[in-house]
């Protein structure tokens, strides 16, 4: 039996709730019904005005129309692929050109900048989603949608491209679909619920809002976070559950206008992005009866294969703590085994690179065998995360395995030393990087956003009452305000590189 596509999870929907709301944009609703209609007037403009299989590219902030186009795509048998509005020109153009895009929807701002660069390829057609796209869509040939095979693929996202050249990952139909099963599993919808969506929907974090919709749900959609825009649409929208990385969150609990009450219709707010500072998660549980969800997944995993649950976060609240530095308990859609530094399989309570095995696991990347044939080996993804196990089957996080730091040859995982600095009474937040250094090989360097001033002797001596010497930052960098990636994690390339600038 076929499994459905991407784009019949709209469809399924307008037959059944035609008029139910499926997207709420700047306070207007929405009905699947109608976001149906368009799609399918989209979908059969591209299938007559692209080759079967054609990469159709977008370039864009949130907005209605990049949803419209996440389903028309699918619809029409071509490819979509996402593309970072972060990223600089020569970066974008690198992705156009590796994926041999035929067709940039973009925002017109960002297609200003993008097409005037010397190197955009002439071949590509542009349509600005604000000047050209409703004369395109109303205006031009139509034909017949194609017959779609679950194999097929449906997206090439790239990754963050942090050791090289960004990857184009491959998710099938049948893949981003595995995906959605194993996110409804670990963070459940239900049919009346209002999801409010921050996230860039260039991002793997997309397929949230095709999990609303599958189960009947409306999205909020807003174009970028910002804390007042989600306390606003909390007040009004009766949000019931959403997603946030932890640095999200803090920045809601911060921001002057907020008030327990503006979450009172939050059932769940799901994050996993980054590790949650204990500090963080007992202050929200102090001020709001809001259940927290985490999450483990990736890109190429489209999606997530663990969860921390709802009632695990409240367990850990009242008698186990240490769940709390846990990505959860892997999914019954997911098989995943620890592999040591020798290949052997990693034991009970031994660290090892995090394997998995499903359904949703990516076909491989993008005209890159070498890399597909690295990444997945006998059916197994190579992760590249560094994680152990305990007794109960929770997986914990230990580190990137790019992320891990080599100092006096001796490994430091910088996710350990991170969540010690953050425990400090002054520490706002925190990265931890390896630098290089002719003595130590690398050497630890933390890199602190404060909430008091706070000398390099005071922040060492707090860290060598919990730390190993040599794990103990050599260095202390302050900045107003970490950068972050389009996922909400921080951005470790771009920190390496700001460090290095300093020296």
């Amino acid at each position: 039996m076929q499994c459905l596509l991407v784009h019949e999870v709209l469809s399924n929907q307008a037959r059944q709730r035609a008029d139910g709301p499926a997207l709420y944009w700047q306070g207007a609703a929405t009905s699947y019904r109608s976001l149906e209609s368009r799609v399918q007037q989209l979908a059969t403009r591209l299938v007559a005005s692209t080759e079967p299989g054609a990469r159709i590219a977008v370039l864009a902030w949130n907005c209605p129309e990049f949803i419209e186009l996440i389903y028309a795509v699918s619809a029409s048998g071509r490819i979509l692929v996402p593309l970072n509005a972060r990223l600089a020109p020569a970066e974008l153009i690198w992705q156009l050109q590796a994926a041999s895009v035929s067709v940039l929807f973009a925002e017109q701002e960002l297609l200003v900048e993008l097409s005037g660069h010397t190197q955009f390829p002439a071949e590509i057609k542009t349509i600005s989603l604000q000047k050209d796209y409703p004369q395109w869509l109303h205006s031009g040939p139509e034909a017949a949608l194609p017959d779609i095979a679950e194999q097929d693929t449906a997206w090439i996202l790239y990754t963050s491209g942090s050791t090289g050249r960004p990857k184009g990952a491959m998710l099938s139909h049948k893949s981003f679909m595995a995906g959605l099963r194993s996110a409804a599993l670990g963070r459940p919808v239900l049919p009346g619920d209002h999801y409010l969506y921050p996230f860039p929907l260039f991002h793997v974090a997309a397929h949230n809002v095709l999990l609303q919709h599958q189960h009947g749900a409306a999205v909020v959609l807003l174009k970028s976070f910002e804390a007042g825009a989600v306390l606003e649409a909390c007040r009004h929208l009766n949000i019931t559950t959403m997603s946030l990385a932890p640095t999200m969150i803090a920045m809601l609990l911060d921001h002057p206008d907020f008030a327990p009450a503006d979450l009172a219709t939050v059932r769940a707010i799901g994050y996993g992005a980054s590790a949650m500072p204990q500090t963080l998660l007992q202050r929200l549980q102090s001020l709001c009866d809001v259940g927290l969800c985490q999450s483990y997944g990736m890109t190429e995993l489209a999606g997530s294969v663990a969860f921390l649950t709802v009632e695990d976060h409240r367990r850990a609240a009242r008698e186990q703590p240490q769940l709390l530095r846990s990505v959860g308990r892997p999914l019954a859609t997911a098989s995943i085994r620890l592999e040591g530094c020798t290949g052997k399989h990693a034991t009970a309570d031994q660290c090892g690179e995090i394997l998995v095995k499903a359904e949703q696991c990516m076909s491989g990347y993008w005209q890159d065998t070498a890399a597909s044939a690295e990444a997945i080996r006998d059916g197994w993804l190579h992760t590249g995360d560094i994680g152990q196990f305990d007794e109960q089957g929770y997986l914990y996080i230990v580190d990137r395995k790019k992320d891990m730091i080599l100092s006096g040859g001796e490994n430091v995982a910088s996710r350990e030393v991170e969540e010690v600095i953050r425990s400090h009474p002054n520490v706002k937040d925190c990265s931890v990087i390896g630098i290089a250094d002719s003595k130590w090989g690398e050497a630890v360097c933390a890199v602190v956003q404060l909430l008091a001033d706070t000398d390099d002797d005071s922040l060492d001596s707090y860290c060598r009452e919990h730390l190993a010497g040599y794990k103990t930052p050599k260095s202390w960098v302050r900045l107003d305000v970490l950068p972050v990636n389009a996922g909400g994690k921080v951005d470790k390339p771009r920190l390496r590189q700001m460090v290095g600038e300093q020296d």
